[in-house]
Order: C-alpha cells, then structure tokens, then sequence
C-alpha cells in the first residue's frame, strides 16, 4: 500500500470538523488541518456545498488525491484504515439493536443536537453579545430554547449506557465525539447550567481527561472565552 497523508479542511470552532479530528487524534492519524470557515473559496473547492469538514486522502506515491466531504463518510474510512483503538461500541450481551444504539445517538446529534444546541442557542447569544445586548437578556430570551436542550439531553440519556464513564463504556465512541464539541461551545456560555443535567457535567469532565479533546482545543469557543 503506497503511504498516505490526510489533510482536514475546516476551522476548529466548527463543531463537526472537531468531532473528525477528535477521531483522528485519538486513533493517532497524523493530519494537516487547513483552518477556514464554511463557504470560503477553500470549503467550496472541497465540499458540494461548501460545508466543513472534507478530509483530503493524499496518495503521496501517486500523486492522486480522494475528497470525503460528510463527516460518517469520513468516519467510516478512519475506522477501516485505524480500527484501533476502536470508537465502536460492544455490547457484552446480544440484546437486539443495542450495538446500534451508539449510531443513534451519532444521529440525533448530527441532525438534531446541532439544531438545538447550536442554532437554538450558540449562535444566537453569540450574535447578540455583537449587537450589545446585555449577557443577561441573553439568557433569558433563550429560556425556552435551553429547555429544548435539556429535552434533547434527555433522549441521548435514555439511550446511552447508565453509569458508564463514557455515553458507551469505559472508553469514548463515535457518539461521545459527535456530541462533546456541541456541549463544549455550550459550555462556555451561562445557558449550561441550565440545560445540562448531573449526568453530562460529569460526562464532560471525563471528556476533557482525554488528550484528543486536549488537542483540539486550540481555536474553539471555549479557547476563545478563557482567554
């Protein structure tokens, strides 16, 4: 097999670009990330629609490259190329449909904790903190979108294992690294408190003891309020 090298387009404050290069850190995949924002000359050159991430498959023998521009897709590749350490989750029983749970959980944070987490809230307060509106009317015009969060928050707890250091077990899946970036961007506002329960300020705390989640931190939100 000829060697390869992977380049990942997308800014780290992009909460999906983080989830594929907490991947590739914890699976020890050397990469090159080329910060940009979505919809830039460079997001467009890489993805359909101008969306971030794209992993870029170099063929350094070659000189061909391959383009992958969703993130399960890209997914899908660094665990056959890197099956361990594994981001899977193993059922110790054969209880029906329970390996497949953590592709749920994968899911509802893709198509819904992103809306609700991001789009109800993160953005927005970080909109208006640009147009000056007080940190405190903030929060309280973002109540009932905090209870939504709460109400998602919810659903990813009834499914994951309970008791477990991770949502999964005792090490992290695919489903810790889709839905960690969104609570981290969570975190850094006041709305946290609100939204999440017991179970998830503990969840994170363990999140933030693995050195992907360290060296990923450079350049997102929670990095730009601490400073």
């Amino acid at each position: 097999m000829s060697p390869k090298s992977y380049k990942i387009i997308g800014t780290p404050f992009s909460t999906f670009t983080r989830t594929i290069t907490l991947g590739l850190n914890y699976k020890n995949i050397p990469f090159e990330q080329v910060a940009t924002l979505p919809q830039s000359d460079i997001a467009k050159a890489s993805h359909p629609y101008g969306y971030l991430p794209t992993l870029i498959i170099e063929d350094i023998a070659g000189g061909h490259e391959v383009k992958l521009s969703e993130t399960q897709a890209i997914v899908r590749y660094l665990d056959r190329i890197a099956p361990d350490p594994s981001l899977h989750y193993r059922p110790s029983t054969n209880e029906e449909g329970l390996e497949e749970r953590m592709w749920e959980v994968v899911s509802l944070a893709a198509s819904f904790g992103f809306p609700t987490v991001e789009v109800g809230v993160v953005k927005p307060h970080l909109k208006a903190l640009e147009e000056g509106v007080s940190e405190a009317d903030i929060v309280q015009n973002n109540r009932n979108e905090v209870s939504k969060i709460a109400q998602f928050l919810a659903i990813v707890e009834e499914r994951a294992l309970h008791g477990s250091m991770f949502l999964f077990g005792s090490h992290p899946t695919w489903a810790d690294f889709y839905l960690y970036p969104l609570l981290a961007d969570l975190r850094a506002l006041p709305e946290w408190k609100d939204a999440a329960s017991g179970r998830f300020v503990k969840w994170m705390e363990n999140m933030d003891k693995l050195d992907a989640v360290g060296q990923t931190f450079k350049g997102t939100l929670g990095d730009i309020h601490d400073r």
